[in-house]
């Protein structure tokens, strides 16, 4: 763990500044202040909104967005270790997670870079129509304006870029908002861009409270867009209130898993092992519901609780760690209270289902009902439901009955299985022999239903950040 606290000013207008109030930063693992952040509050977010719109008078070419891009992404190469500690020490992931995400982040902005270079709008057939005869038509894609980026703490690197590196490739200038849990992976990301000479006013970092900040997003009009990655209940009242703003959201899942008779038990045994838990299954597509023809059932459990009970579980600072800490000590209030829900409704513990040095252990819990909170809410921590079911159709039922869809999948050897399950699950996303906590960093990621209405990887969130702008020309006669 971290020795030293740090100490980080915010980033507003192209400048490091205090505010003469400041909150600490904890290590979820330790408790151990890892960081003292200067607070913002609407103050400094007006300033930064005003820096913003300003700098947007003087639009960046795209090469010029698209080198920073590149430059942004050496960097977090340079500094690799001291990124991963970072997000180790303030989000209490293990290491082997944090430096994946570190790897992610410079994916993200290496893609970001290349859709800086080829961002174009499009030819329109004019003489497709009588009426457009003789005329030239195509469209230009336009920044949507400045941008208000909201991250949460489960991936304090890799998801600001996903908000910063594609806002910039698009021309728009960002005003980010990060988790005060976690902010510091966010200043640092803001130092590599100054350094990579970003001007002044293109991003401002105002941590701080949400109510204060988010409201002035809102409700400041020049702010024309808000990217939103969090809870559903937040996310959606965001939108309510900005009508008029484009809204992008991101929000949870109670990701589902089929695993049809056919399926390689072993394989589907040991990914899902790893991606019901790593992080402590703090990720939106954590794996969390397992629905097992019934014929397969106990061979797979027979795989999966020793896989499951493989994992090291302990210091997020030991490069060995699969599992460490929830976020804070109300998070693991309540997922000890959703497993205890789960017991005295008549599910059965298979594994886990307590805490050890101060540690939620690995939860397996079988024969969980559809109406208790494991099964039909987001956990957000490190717990499983295994199910057995008589047929792929009623695992395809119980998959979309709830709310969520933001990424599910399916394992089998079927090909007609496999096609049938990305036809018929309500989801964003459909993996196939894969665990669906899979992302890379390129890929269209969102949701459907309440699991939001946008979708990320810096190709599809460039577009959701510009607009387009017809022009006609009528050619000579």
């Amino acid at each position: 763990m971290a020795t030293t606290a740090l100490e980080r000013k915010l980033f507003v207008a192209g400048e490091w500044v205090e505010t003469g109030d400041w909150f600490e930063v904890r290590s979820p693992y330790s408790g151990e202040v890892v960081g003292r952040v200067a607070k913002a509050g609407a103050e400094e977010t007006k300033r930064a909104i005003d820096a913003a719109e300003s700098a947007m008078r003087e639009p960046l070419p795209a090469h010029k967005r698209a080198e920073i891009l590149v430059r942004v992404a050496m960097a977090l190469g340079r500094r690799h270790d001291e990124v991963a500690r970072l997000i180790s020490d303030e989000a209490g992931k293990p290491m082997k997670a944090a430096r994946l995400e570190a790897k992610r982040a410079m994916s993200t902005y290496t893609f970001a870079a290349v859709e800086a270079r080829k961002l174009a709008g499009e030819m329109v057939p004019m003489d497709a129509a009588q009426a457009g005869e003789g005329k030239l038509a195509f469209t230009l894609r336009q920044p949507i304006g400045v941008v208000g980026a909201i991250s949460p703490f489960n991936f304090p690197l890799n998801l600001v870029a996903h908000k910063l590196a594609p806002a910039l490739a698009a021309g728009c200038a960002v005003v980010l908002k990060p988790a005060s849990q976690t902010p510091l992976s966010a200043l640092l990301l803001a130092e590599l861009e100054e350094e990579a000479g970003l001007p002044p006013g293109w991003l401002s970092v105002v941590a701080g409270s949400s109510s204060e900040i988010g409201d002035v997003l809102v409700e400041d009009e020049r702010v024309k867009a808000i990217t939103f990655t969090g809870s559903g209940a937040v996310g959606w009242k965001l939108k309510e209130r900005a009508p008029k703003k484009k809204v992008n959201l991101e929000l949870g899942n109670a990701t589902p898993v089929i695993v049809a008779a056919d399926a390689d038990l072993d394989a589907a045994a040991k990914a899902l092992a790893a991606n019901s838990f790593s992080f402590a299954g703090q990720s939106c597509i954590s794996v969390q519901r397992i629905y097992v023809e019934r014929s397969a059932y106990d061979e797979f459990l027979q795989r999966f609780l020793p896989a499951v009970g493989a994992l090291n579980v302990g210091d997020p600072g030991d490069e060995d760690t699969d599992v460490g800490p929830v976020i804070d000590a109300d998070a693991k209030e309540r997922i000890l209270a959703w497993i205890e829900e789960a017991r005295s409704g008549g599910a059965e513990v298979l594994a886990g289902g307590e805490e050890r040095d101060d540690l939620i252990q690995p939860t397996v819990i079988g024969h969980a009902g559809p109406e208790l909170k494991v099964s039909c809410e987001e956990v957000f921590g490190p717990v499983v439901t295994v199910n057995a079911v008589d047929s792929v159709d009623e695992a395809i039922e119980l998959a979309n009955s709830t709310r969520y869809g933001l990424q599910a999948g399916v394992f089998t050897r079927s090909l007609e299985t496999a096609l049938r399950a990305a036809r018929e699950l309500e989801f964003g996303g459909i993996t196939v022999n894969e665990a669906p906590t899979f992302r890379s960093d390129q890929m269209p990621y969102g949701g459907v239903k309440d699991s939001g209405n946008t979708r990320e990887g810096p190709h599809y969130a460039v577009r959701e950040l510009t607009e387009e702008r017809l022009v006609v020309l009528t050619l000579p006669s």
